[in-house]
Protein backbone atom coordinates (compact mmCIF):
# COMPACT_ATOMS: atom_id res chain seq x y z
CA UNK A 1 0.00 0.00 0.00
CA UNK A 2 1.22 3.34 -1.14
CA UNK A 3 1.76 6.10 1.70
CA UNK A 4 -1.42 8.35 1.69
CA UNK A 5 -1.47 12.10 0.99
CA UNK A 6 -1.99 14.89 3.75
CA UNK A 7 -5.77 16.33 2.91
CA UNK A 8 -5.77 20.07 2.51
CA UNK A 9 -8.14 23.05 2.05
CA UNK A 10 -8.21 23.93 -1.95
CA UNK A 11 -7.79 28.09 -2.23
CA UNK A 12 -10.74 29.83 -3.91
CA UNK A 13 -10.11 31.10 -7.48
CA UNK A 14 -8.84 34.63 -7.76
CA UNK A 15 -10.52 35.81 -11.42
CA UNK A 16 -14.11 36.41 -11.67
CA UNK A 17 -15.74 36.61 -15.13
CA UNK A 18 -19.54 37.64 -16.10
CA UNK A 19 -21.63 37.36 -19.27
CA UNK A 20 -24.43 39.19 -20.78
CA UNK A 21 -26.12 39.26 -24.10
CA UNK A 22 -25.69 42.77 -26.34
CA UNK A 23 -29.60 43.24 -27.39
CA UNK A 24 -30.97 45.45 -29.82
CA UNK A 25 -28.25 46.17 -32.58
CA UNK A 26 -28.73 47.47 -35.59
CA UNK A 27 -27.23 46.10 -38.71
CA UNK A 28 -24.69 48.65 -39.08
CA UNK A 29 -23.49 47.88 -35.18
CA UNK A 30 -23.54 44.21 -36.60
CA UNK A 31 -20.94 44.92 -39.32
CA UNK A 32 -18.73 47.25 -37.67
CA UNK A 33 -18.19 44.34 -34.97
CA UNK A 34 -17.29 41.74 -37.58
CA UNK A 35 -15.07 44.35 -39.43
CA UNK A 36 -13.18 44.67 -36.14
CA UNK A 37 -13.13 41.36 -35.03
CA UNK A 38 -12.11 40.06 -38.40
CA UNK A 39 -9.37 42.36 -38.47
CA UNK A 40 -8.34 42.05 -35.35
CA UNK A 41 -8.08 38.18 -35.68
CA UNK A 42 -6.13 38.22 -38.76
CA UNK A 43 -3.10 40.22 -36.34
CA UNK A 44 -3.03 38.07 -34.02
CA UNK A 45 -3.15 34.84 -36.40
CA UNK A 46 -0.02 36.19 -37.88
CA UNK A 47 1.30 37.25 -34.24
CA UNK A 48 0.99 33.98 -33.04
CA UNK A 49 2.39 32.49 -36.09
CA UNK A 50 5.70 34.30 -35.67
CA UNK A 51 5.89 33.90 -31.56
CA UNK A 52 6.03 30.19 -32.14
CA UNK A 53 8.25 30.04 -34.88
CA UNK A 54 10.61 31.92 -33.10
CA UNK A 55 11.83 28.52 -30.88
CA UNK A 56 13.50 29.85 -27.51
CA UNK A 57 14.70 33.47 -29.32
CA UNK A 58 12.10 35.07 -27.18
CA UNK A 59 13.00 38.29 -25.21
CA UNK A 60 11.64 41.85 -24.11
CA UNK A 61 13.46 42.66 -27.36
CA UNK A 62 11.94 40.63 -29.74
CA UNK A 63 8.58 41.14 -28.18
CA UNK A 64 8.68 45.27 -27.98
CA UNK A 65 9.74 44.69 -32.12
CA UNK A 66 6.32 42.49 -32.48
CA UNK A 67 4.21 45.08 -30.52
CA UNK A 68 5.73 48.30 -32.46
CA UNK A 69 4.95 46.50 -35.60
CA UNK A 70 1.35 45.94 -34.44
CA UNK A 71 1.07 49.40 -32.54
CA UNK A 72 1.63 50.71 -36.35
CA UNK A 73 -1.40 48.52 -37.61
CA UNK A 74 -3.47 49.16 -35.23
CA UNK A 75 -3.04 50.93 -31.69
CA UNK A 76 -1.27 50.54 -28.90
CA UNK A 77 -3.65 49.19 -26.33
CA UNK A 78 -4.84 46.88 -29.34
CA UNK A 79 -1.46 45.89 -29.65
CA UNK A 80 -1.00 44.79 -25.11
CA UNK A 81 -3.90 42.96 -25.77
CA UNK A 82 -2.82 40.54 -29.01
CA UNK A 83 0.61 39.68 -27.49
CA UNK A 84 -0.79 38.86 -24.43
CA UNK A 85 -3.79 36.49 -25.62
CA UNK A 86 -0.47 35.22 -27.48
CA UNK A 87 1.79 34.64 -25.11
CA UNK A 88 -1.27 32.60 -23.49
CA UNK A 89 -2.20 30.68 -26.40
CA UNK A 90 1.85 29.57 -26.28
CA UNK A 91 1.80 28.92 -22.83
CA UNK A 92 -0.99 26.69 -23.12
CA UNK A 93 -0.37 24.84 -25.99
CA UNK A 94 3.54 24.39 -24.05
CA UNK A 95 0.99 21.97 -20.98
CA UNK A 96 -0.77 20.32 -23.96
CA UNK A 97 2.46 19.62 -25.61
CA UNK A 98 3.66 18.21 -22.57
CA UNK A 99 0.90 16.12 -21.50
CA UNK A 100 0.68 15.00 -25.04
CA UNK A 101 4.32 13.48 -24.66
CA UNK A 102 4.10 12.40 -21.24
CA UNK A 103 0.92 10.27 -22.76
CA UNK A 104 2.93 9.09 -25.41
CA UNK A 105 5.73 7.76 -23.22
CA UNK A 106 3.12 5.77 -20.73
CA UNK A 107 1.54 4.17 -23.78
CA UNK A 108 4.84 3.23 -25.15
CA UNK A 109 6.24 1.55 -22.05
CA UNK A 110 2.76 -0.11 -21.63
CA UNK A 111 3.09 -1.78 -25.29
CA UNK A 112 7.04 -2.51 -24.59
CA UNK A 113 5.99 -4.24 -21.33
CA UNK A 114 3.64 -6.70 -23.13
CA UNK A 115 5.34 -7.66 -25.96
CA UNK A 116 8.10 -8.78 -24.18
CA UNK A 117 5.98 -11.23 -22.08
CA UNK A 118 5.11 -14.53 -23.55
CA UNK A 119 1.92 -14.36 -25.57
CA UNK A 120 -0.43 -15.39 -23.65
CA UNK A 121 0.95 -14.84 -20.43
CA UNK A 122 -1.88 -13.69 -17.33
CA UNK A 123 -0.78 -10.63 -15.77
CA UNK A 124 -1.00 -9.41 -11.68
CA UNK A 125 -3.13 -6.94 -10.43
CA UNK A 126 -0.15 -4.45 -10.64
CA UNK A 127 1.28 -5.43 -14.38
CA UNK A 128 -0.36 -6.83 -17.10
CA UNK A 129 0.20 -9.68 -18.66
CA UNK A 130 1.30 -10.68 -22.36
CA UNK A 131 -0.89 -9.98 -25.44
CA UNK A 132 -3.76 -13.02 -26.59
CA UNK A 133 -2.54 -13.88 -29.81
CA UNK A 134 0.16 -13.75 -32.74
CA UNK A 135 -2.13 -11.32 -34.42
CA UNK A 136 -3.02 -8.85 -31.55
CA UNK A 137 1.14 -9.12 -30.53
CA UNK A 138 1.99 -7.99 -34.23
CA UNK A 139 -0.73 -5.09 -34.61
CA UNK A 140 0.89 -3.62 -31.10
CA UNK A 141 4.30 -3.90 -32.89
CA UNK A 142 3.30 -2.16 -35.71
CA UNK A 143 1.27 0.55 -33.46
CA UNK A 144 4.80 0.81 -31.23
CA UNK A 145 6.93 1.65 -34.79
CA UNK A 146 3.90 4.32 -35.22
CA UNK A 147 4.16 6.21 -31.95
CA UNK A 148 8.07 5.78 -31.64
CA UNK A 149 7.81 8.02 -34.71
CA UNK A 150 5.03 9.98 -33.34
CA UNK A 151 7.04 10.69 -29.86
CA UNK A 152 9.99 11.59 -32.18
CA UNK A 153 8.54 14.28 -33.26
CA UNK A 154 6.70 15.99 -30.82
CA UNK A 155 10.49 15.43 -28.67
CA UNK A 156 11.98 17.50 -31.18
CA UNK A 157 9.20 20.15 -31.59
CA UNK A 158 9.21 20.59 -27.83
CA UNK A 159 13.45 20.99 -27.28
CA UNK A 160 13.18 23.79 -30.23
CA UNK A 161 9.91 25.68 -28.68
CA UNK A 162 7.44 25.15 -31.52
CA UNK A 163 3.88 24.65 -31.02
CA UNK A 164 0.98 24.22 -33.49
CA UNK A 165 -1.92 25.56 -32.88
CA UNK A 166 -5.37 26.01 -35.19
CA UNK A 167 -6.94 29.40 -34.09
CA UNK A 168 -10.57 28.67 -34.30
CA UNK A 169 -9.76 24.79 -33.34
CA UNK A 170 -8.28 21.91 -35.13
CA UNK A 171 -11.94 20.08 -35.11
CA UNK A 172 -13.55 22.67 -36.65
CA UNK A 173 -11.33 23.11 -38.92
CA UNK A 174 -11.21 19.25 -40.17
CA UNK A 175 -15.13 19.44 -40.39
CA UNK A 176 -14.52 21.59 -43.63
CA UNK A 177 -13.49 18.53 -45.45
CA UNK A 178 -16.89 16.32 -43.36
CA UNK A 179 -19.63 19.02 -44.49
CA UNK A 180 -22.35 16.26 -45.15
CA UNK A 181 -21.32 14.19 -41.96
CA UNK A 182 -21.69 17.01 -39.46
CA UNK A 183 -25.14 18.32 -41.05
CA UNK A 184 -23.55 21.92 -42.45
CA UNK A 185 -23.64 23.82 -45.39
CA UNK A 186 -20.73 25.82 -46.63
CA UNK A 187 -21.80 28.74 -45.36
CA UNK A 188 -23.03 28.05 -42.40
CA UNK A 189 -19.45 26.57 -41.59
CA UNK A 190 -17.57 29.79 -42.88
CA UNK A 191 -19.52 31.86 -40.56
CA UNK A 192 -18.50 29.31 -37.53
CA UNK A 193 -15.00 29.66 -38.35
CA UNK A 194 -15.10 33.14 -38.57
CA UNK A 195 -16.58 33.59 -35.14
CA UNK A 196 -14.55 31.17 -33.69
CA UNK A 197 -11.25 33.09 -35.25
CA UNK A 198 -12.21 36.83 -34.56
CA UNK A 199 -10.53 38.77 -32.10
CA UNK A 200 -12.43 40.96 -29.67
CA UNK A 201 -10.77 41.32 -26.40
CA UNK A 202 -8.84 43.89 -24.53
CA UNK A 203 -7.90 43.99 -21.32
CA UNK A 204 -8.47 46.80 -18.45
CA UNK A 205 -6.64 49.48 -16.81
CA UNK A 206 -6.84 50.84 -13.46
CA UNK A 207 -7.48 54.48 -13.41
CA UNK A 208 -8.80 54.91 -16.66
CA UNK A 209 -11.78 55.95 -17.19
CA UNK A 210 -14.59 53.28 -16.28
CA UNK A 211 -11.65 50.64 -15.71
CA UNK A 212 -11.04 50.51 -19.45
CA UNK A 213 -9.72 52.76 -22.24
CA UNK A 214 -10.41 50.03 -25.04
CA UNK A 215 -13.60 48.65 -24.81
CA UNK A 216 -15.87 51.15 -22.14
CA UNK A 217 -18.69 50.09 -20.40
CA UNK A 218 -20.39 52.82 -18.64
CA UNK A 219 -22.71 52.27 -15.17
CA UNK A 220 -25.80 52.69 -17.65
CA UNK A 221 -24.97 50.18 -20.06
CA UNK A 222 -23.70 51.88 -23.02
CA UNK A 223 -20.78 50.08 -24.84
CA UNK A 224 -17.81 52.48 -26.80
CA UNK A 225 -15.36 50.88 -28.55
CA UNK A 226 -12.21 52.50 -30.18
CA UNK A 227 -11.68 51.19 -33.26
CA UNK A 228 -8.46 50.32 -34.68
CA UNK A 229 -6.70 53.14 -37.08
CA UNK A 230 -7.48 51.27 -40.49
CA UNK A 231 -11.25 51.32 -39.24
CA UNK A 232 -11.26 55.19 -38.15
CA UNK A 233 -13.49 55.75 -41.05
CA UNK A 234 -16.56 53.33 -39.02
CA UNK A 235 -16.93 55.89 -35.82
CA UNK A 236 -19.60 57.68 -34.59
CA UNK A 237 -18.15 59.36 -31.79
CA UNK A 238 -15.06 61.56 -30.86
CA UNK A 239 -11.99 60.32 -31.11
CA UNK A 240 -12.19 57.33 -32.49
CA UNK A 241 -14.70 55.43 -31.31
CA UNK A 242 -17.50 53.44 -32.06
CA UNK A 243 -20.81 53.46 -29.67
CA UNK A 244 -23.83 50.67 -30.31
CA UNK A 245 -26.75 51.27 -30.26
CA UNK A 246 -28.21 48.62 -27.75
CA UNK A 247 -27.23 48.32 -23.71
CA UNK A 248 -25.89 45.70 -21.34
CA UNK A 249 -26.94 44.54 -18.14
CA UNK A 250 -25.04 42.28 -15.69
CA UNK A 251 -27.04 40.65 -13.57
CA UNK A 252 -25.35 38.21 -12.04
CA UNK A 253 -22.43 40.30 -9.86
CA UNK A 254 -23.73 43.18 -10.71
CA UNK A 255 -23.32 45.63 -8.12
CA UNK A 256 -19.59 44.04 -7.65
CA UNK A 257 -19.07 45.24 -11.40
CA UNK A 258 -20.94 48.71 -10.84
CA UNK A 259 -18.22 49.26 -8.07
CA UNK A 260 -15.22 48.08 -9.78
CA UNK A 261 -16.09 50.41 -12.82
CA UNK A 262 -17.12 53.62 -10.34
CA UNK A 263 -13.82 53.26 -8.98
CA UNK A 264 -11.95 53.12 -12.36
CA UNK A 265 -10.67 49.74 -11.48
CA UNK A 266 -9.42 47.31 -14.17
CA UNK A 267 -11.97 45.16 -15.93
CA UNK A 268 -11.26 43.38 -19.02
CA UNK A 269 -13.66 42.63 -21.83
CA UNK A 270 -14.81 40.59 -24.94
CA UNK A 271 -16.74 40.34 -27.25
CA UNK A 272 -18.25 37.07 -28.99
CA UNK A 273 -20.36 36.03 -31.74
CA UNK A 274 -22.32 32.83 -31.44
CA UNK A 275 -23.42 31.95 -35.19
CA UNK A 276 -25.44 28.90 -33.84
CA UNK A 277 -28.24 31.40 -32.18
CA UNK A 278 -26.87 34.77 -34.48
CA UNK A 279 -26.00 36.23 -30.37
CA UNK A 280 -23.58 38.60 -29.49
CA UNK A 281 -22.15 38.47 -26.14
CA UNK A 282 -20.21 40.48 -23.50
CA UNK A 283 -17.87 39.26 -20.92
CA UNK A 284 -16.65 41.00 -18.29
CA UNK A 285 -13.67 39.79 -16.02
CA UNK A 286 -11.32 40.79 -13.18
CA UNK A 287 -9.26 39.82 -10.48
CA UNK A 288 -10.13 39.46 -7.04
CA UNK A 289 -7.48 39.73 -4.19
CA UNK A 290 -6.49 36.60 -2.80
CA UNK A 291 -8.54 35.50 0.29
CA UNK A 292 -6.67 34.16 3.28
CA UNK A 293 -7.05 30.24 3.03
CA UNK A 294 -9.33 28.87 6.26
CA UNK A 295 -7.07 26.35 8.08
CA UNK A 296 -8.28 22.80 7.69
CA UNK A 297 -9.26 22.34 11.24
CA UNK A 298 -11.50 25.38 11.14
CA UNK A 299 -12.86 23.92 7.80
CA UNK A 300 -13.79 20.66 9.41
CA UNK A 301 -14.92 21.99 12.92
CA UNK A 302 -18.57 21.26 11.87
CA UNK A 303 -17.94 18.33 10.10
CA UNK A 304 -17.74 17.37 6.89
CA UNK A 305 -19.87 16.42 3.63
CA UNK A 306 -17.85 13.60 1.68
CA UNK A 307 -18.69 13.33 -2.02
CA UNK A 308 -17.65 10.39 -4.17
CA UNK A 309 -17.61 11.84 -7.98
CA UNK A 310 -19.00 9.25 -10.74
CA UNK A 311 -19.75 9.26 -14.21
CA UNK A 312 -23.30 10.26 -14.04
CA UNK A 313 -23.84 11.18 -10.15
CA UNK A 314 -22.40 12.59 -7.12
CA UNK A 315 -23.27 10.58 -4.11
CA UNK A 316 -22.51 12.77 -1.02
CA UNK A 317 -22.91 11.52 2.96
CA UNK A 318 -23.02 13.61 5.87
CA UNK A 319 -20.37 12.87 8.48
CA UNK A 320 -19.98 15.23 12.14
CA UNK A 321 -16.81 16.35 13.68
CA UNK A 322 -16.57 12.67 15.04
CA UNK A 323 -16.73 10.53 11.39
CA UNK A 324 -20.08 9.39 12.67
CA UNK A 325 -22.56 9.19 9.09
CA UNK A 326 -25.33 11.53 10.00
CA UNK A 327 -28.84 11.05 8.34
CA UNK A 328 -29.48 9.70 5.02
CA UNK A 329 -27.01 9.82 1.84
CA UNK A 330 -28.40 11.81 -1.11
CA UNK A 331 -27.26 11.90 -4.64
CA UNK A 332 -27.32 14.53 -7.10
CA UNK A 333 -27.72 12.87 -10.64
CA UNK A 334 -26.70 14.70 -13.99
CA UNK A 335 -26.24 13.82 -17.45
CA UNK A 336 -23.47 14.48 -19.69
CA UNK A 337 -24.69 13.65 -22.97
CA UNK A 338 -25.34 16.01 -25.58
CA UNK A 339 -23.62 19.20 -26.06
CA UNK A 340 -21.45 20.95 -24.00
CA UNK A 341 -23.64 23.83 -23.00
CA UNK A 342 -26.17 20.98 -21.51
CA UNK A 343 -23.39 18.78 -19.95
CA UNK A 344 -22.31 21.74 -18.38
CA UNK A 345 -25.81 23.20 -16.92
CA UNK A 346 -26.05 19.44 -15.36
CA UNK A 347 -22.80 20.00 -13.56
CA UNK A 348 -23.93 23.21 -12.40
CA UNK A 349 -27.07 22.09 -11.67
CA UNK A 350 -25.76 19.32 -9.43
CA UNK A 351 -23.65 21.31 -7.88
CA UNK A 352 -26.11 23.48 -6.67
CA UNK A 353 -28.18 21.27 -5.09
CA UNK A 354 -25.09 19.84 -3.39
CA UNK A 355 -24.13 23.16 -2.12
CA UNK A 356 -27.66 24.22 -0.87
CA UNK A 357 -27.99 20.91 0.91
CA UNK A 358 -24.64 21.58 2.79
CA UNK A 359 -25.64 25.33 3.43
CA UNK A 360 -28.98 23.75 5.33
CA UNK A 361 -26.75 20.63 7.08
CA UNK A 362 -24.67 23.57 8.60
CA UNK A 363 -21.19 21.98 7.82
CA UNK A 364 -18.39 24.04 7.00
CA UNK A 365 -16.33 21.78 4.13
CA UNK A 366 -17.31 19.84 1.22
CA UNK A 367 -14.40 16.95 0.99
CA UNK A 368 -13.78 15.68 -2.67
CA UNK A 369 -11.10 13.41 -3.93
CA UNK A 370 -8.16 14.56 -6.06
CA UNK A 371 -8.58 12.92 -8.88
CA UNK A 372 -6.29 13.06 -11.83
CA UNK A 373 -7.14 10.57 -14.89
CA UNK A 374 -4.50 11.73 -16.93
CA UNK A 375 -3.07 7.87 -17.34
CA UNK A 376 -6.17 5.55 -16.42
CA UNK A 377 -7.80 5.99 -19.89
CA UNK A 378 -5.38 4.73 -21.98
CA UNK A 379 -6.24 1.72 -23.62
CA UNK A 380 -3.25 -0.24 -22.69
CA UNK A 381 -3.52 -0.08 -19.07
CA UNK A 382 -7.05 -1.24 -18.65
CA UNK A 383 -6.63 -3.76 -21.88
CA UNK A 384 -10.11 -4.92 -23.63
CA UNK A 385 -12.11 -3.19 -20.32
CA UNK A 386 -13.53 -0.62 -22.88
CA UNK A 387 -17.00 0.02 -20.59
CA UNK A 388 -14.56 0.82 -18.17
CA UNK A 389 -12.36 3.09 -19.68
CA UNK A 390 -15.16 4.94 -20.95
CA UNK A 391 -16.68 5.29 -17.27
CA UNK A 392 -12.93 6.78 -16.52
CA UNK A 393 -12.83 9.31 -19.03
CA UNK A 394 -16.79 10.20 -18.69
CA UNK A 395 -15.91 11.41 -15.08
CA UNK A 396 -15.74 15.15 -15.06
CA UNK A 397 -12.99 15.85 -13.25
CA UNK A 398 -11.70 18.75 -14.84
CA UNK A 399 -14.78 20.96 -15.36
CA UNK A 400 -16.14 19.74 -11.49
CA UNK A 401 -12.78 20.79 -10.42
CA UNK A 402 -13.38 24.33 -12.41
CA UNK A 403 -16.43 24.82 -10.72
CA UNK A 404 -17.25 23.31 -7.34
CA UNK A 405 -14.36 25.63 -5.61
CA UNK A 406 -15.67 29.18 -6.61
CA UNK A 407 -19.52 27.51 -6.26
CA UNK A 408 -18.48 26.46 -2.67
CA UNK A 409 -16.78 30.27 -2.18
CA UNK A 410 -20.39 32.02 -2.99
CA UNK A 411 -21.91 29.53 -0.38
CA UNK A 412 -19.47 29.86 2.28
CA UNK A 413 -18.39 26.85 2.31
CA UNK A 414 -14.59 25.37 1.65
CA UNK A 415 -13.32 22.15 -0.37
CA UNK A 416 -11.38 19.92 1.56
CA UNK A 417 -9.06 17.48 -1.12
CA UNK A 418 -8.45 14.25 -0.11
CA UNK A 419 -6.09 11.32 -1.14
CA UNK A 420 -8.07 8.79 -3.59
CA UNK A 421 -6.34 5.80 -2.99
CA UNK A 422 -9.13 2.74 -1.71
CA UNK A 423 -11.34 5.05 -0.57
CA UNK A 424 -13.99 2.73 -2.74
CA UNK A 425 -12.50 -0.01 -1.62
CA UNK A 426 -11.95 0.34 1.96
CA UNK A 427 -15.74 2.17 2.13
CA UNK A 428 -17.83 -1.01 0.70
CA UNK A 429 -15.79 -2.83 2.78
CA UNK A 430 -16.22 -1.20 6.21
CA UNK A 431 -19.16 0.88 5.68
CA UNK A 432 -21.83 -0.47 3.37
CA UNK A 433 -22.67 -3.54 4.69
CA UNK A 434 -23.41 -2.00 8.56
CA UNK A 435 -25.07 0.85 7.06
CA UNK A 436 -27.70 -1.45 5.24
CA UNK A 437 -31.33 -1.79 6.68
CA UNK A 438 -34.46 -2.77 5.21
CA UNK A 439 -35.51 1.19 4.33
CA UNK A 440 -31.80 2.09 3.89
CA UNK A 441 -29.96 1.23 0.51
CA UNK A 442 -26.40 1.30 0.38
CA UNK A 443 -24.28 1.77 -2.79
CA UNK A 444 -20.71 1.70 -2.87
CA UNK A 445 -20.49 4.98 -3.96
CA UNK A 446 -22.23 5.62 -0.64
CA UNK A 447 -20.08 3.79 1.09
CA UNK A 448 -16.96 6.08 -0.61
CA UNK A 449 -18.83 9.28 0.07
CA UNK A 450 -17.99 7.99 4.12
CA UNK A 451 -14.11 7.08 3.45
CA UNK A 452 -13.69 10.32 1.62
CA UNK A 453 -14.94 12.26 4.69
CA UNK A 454 -13.35 10.18 7.46
CA UNK A 455 -10.27 11.12 5.14
CA UNK A 456 -11.10 14.75 5.28
CA UNK A 457 -11.78 14.47 9.09
CA UNK A 458 -8.22 13.12 9.95
CA UNK A 459 -9.68 9.50 11.30
CA UNK A 460 -9.09 6.06 9.79
CA UNK A 461 -11.36 4.72 7.21
CA UNK A 462 -12.08 1.75 8.83
CA UNK A 463 -14.73 1.38 12.08
CA UNK A 464 -13.15 -1.04 14.25
CA UNK A 465 -9.60 -2.99 14.81
CA UNK A 466 -9.38 -6.27 13.62
CA UNK A 467 -11.12 -8.88 16.21
CA UNK A 468 -8.53 -9.83 18.94
CA UNK A 469 -7.96 -13.69 19.19
CA UNK A 470 -10.56 -15.77 21.35
CA UNK A 471 -7.85 -17.50 23.60
CA UNK A 472 -6.41 -14.42 24.57
CA UNK A 473 -8.89 -11.57 24.14
CA UNK A 474 -7.40 -9.63 27.25
CA UNK A 475 -3.88 -9.56 25.19
CA UNK A 476 -5.55 -7.42 22.30
CA UNK A 477 -6.66 -4.45 24.35
CA UNK A 478 -9.62 -2.23 23.55
CA UNK A 479 -11.07 -3.02 19.53
CA UNK A 480 -12.83 0.28 18.97
CA UNK A 481 -10.88 3.08 16.50
CA UNK A 482 -13.70 5.20 16.20
CA UNK A 483 -11.91 8.36 18.50
CA UNK A 484 -8.27 9.15 18.86
CA UNK A 485 -6.46 7.94 21.76
CA UNK A 486 -5.84 11.87 22.75
CA UNK A 487 -9.89 12.51 22.39
CA UNK A 488 -11.46 13.49 25.23
CA UNK A 489 -14.22 10.61 27.15
CA UNK A 490 -12.64 7.97 24.86
CA UNK A 491 -11.86 5.92 28.32
CA UNK A 492 -14.65 7.08 30.68
CA UNK A 493 -17.36 5.29 32.27
CA UNK A 494 -20.35 4.07 29.75
CA UNK A 495 -23.56 5.19 30.37
CA UNK A 496 -25.59 3.47 33.23
CA UNK A 497 -28.59 1.14 31.46
CA UNK A 498 -31.00 -0.19 33.88
CA UNK A 499 -32.37 -3.76 33.33
CA UNK A 500 -31.17 -7.41 33.21
CA UNK A 501 -27.97 -7.48 31.45
CA UNK A 502 -26.39 -10.59 29.90
CA UNK A 503 -23.05 -11.46 30.86
CA UNK A 504 -22.25 -8.27 33.42
CA UNK A 505 -22.76 -7.56 36.83
CA UNK A 506 -26.07 -7.37 38.63
CA UNK A 507 -27.95 -3.59 37.91
CA UNK A 508 -27.38 -3.44 41.32
CA UNK A 509 -23.86 -2.90 40.66
CA UNK A 510 -23.76 -0.15 38.86
CA UNK A 511 -22.07 1.94 41.35
CA UNK A 512 -19.08 0.36 40.95
CA UNK A 513 -19.25 0.10 36.95
CA UNK A 514 -16.50 2.94 36.61
CA UNK A 515 -14.12 1.60 39.43
CA UNK A 516 -12.30 -1.09 37.64
CA UNK A 517 -10.24 -1.25 41.45
CA UNK A 518 -13.39 -2.50 43.09
CA UNK A 519 -13.49 -5.85 40.75
CA UNK A 520 -12.75 -9.04 41.39
CA UNK A 521 -9.51 -8.86 39.60
CA UNK A 522 -6.05 -7.77 41.32
CA UNK A 523 -4.98 -4.29 39.55
CA UNK A 524 -5.72 -2.91 36.57
CA UNK A 525 -8.74 -4.12 34.48
CA UNK A 526 -7.46 -6.74 32.12
CA UNK A 527 -9.66 -4.94 28.94
CA UNK A 528 -7.42 -1.90 29.63
CA UNK A 529 -3.94 -3.88 29.99
CA UNK A 530 -1.69 -6.05 28.29
CA UNK A 531 -1.33 -9.39 30.27
CA UNK A 532 2.47 -11.00 30.26
CA UNK A 533 2.30 -14.63 30.75
CA UNK A 534 4.50 -15.67 33.61
CA UNK A 535 4.84 -18.10 35.77
CA UNK A 536 4.64 -15.97 38.94
CA UNK A 537 1.45 -13.49 38.14
CA UNK A 538 -1.46 -14.69 36.60
CA UNK A 539 -4.82 -12.58 36.02
CA UNK A 540 -7.65 -13.73 38.42
CA UNK A 541 -9.90 -13.41 35.44
CA UNK A 542 -8.29 -16.25 33.52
Amino acid sequence: MRSLRVPFVVREATGCAIRTRLKALTARDVEVLRQVGSYLGSLASRDLRVYGQAGFERSAASWAVRKQALTAACSSRWAGAVTKATHDQYALARRAQAAHLHQLETTINAICHRLAQPIGAKGSKRSPGGYRSEREWRAKAQRLRALEARHAQVRADWEAGRVHVVRGGKRLATTRHHLAEAGLTEDEWRARWEAARAFFSADGESGKRFGNETIRVTPDGQVGIKLPRPLGHLANAPHGRYVLTGRVMFAHRGEEWADRIEANRAVAYEIRHDPVRDRWYVTASWKRPALQAVPLETARAHGVIGVDMNADHLAAYRLDEHGNPVGEPRRFAYDLTGSAPHRDAQLRHALTRLMNWAGREGVGAVAIEDLDFTDSTTREKHGRRKKFRQTVSGIPTARLKARIVNMAAEHGLTIVAVDPAYTSRWGAQHWKKPLTTANREMTRHDAAAIAIGRRALGHPVRRRTATPPHDRSDRAGHRAAQAAPSARGREETRPSIPGQRTRSVPPEAEAKAGDQHAQHRSGHAAEHQSWVWTQDSLPLSL
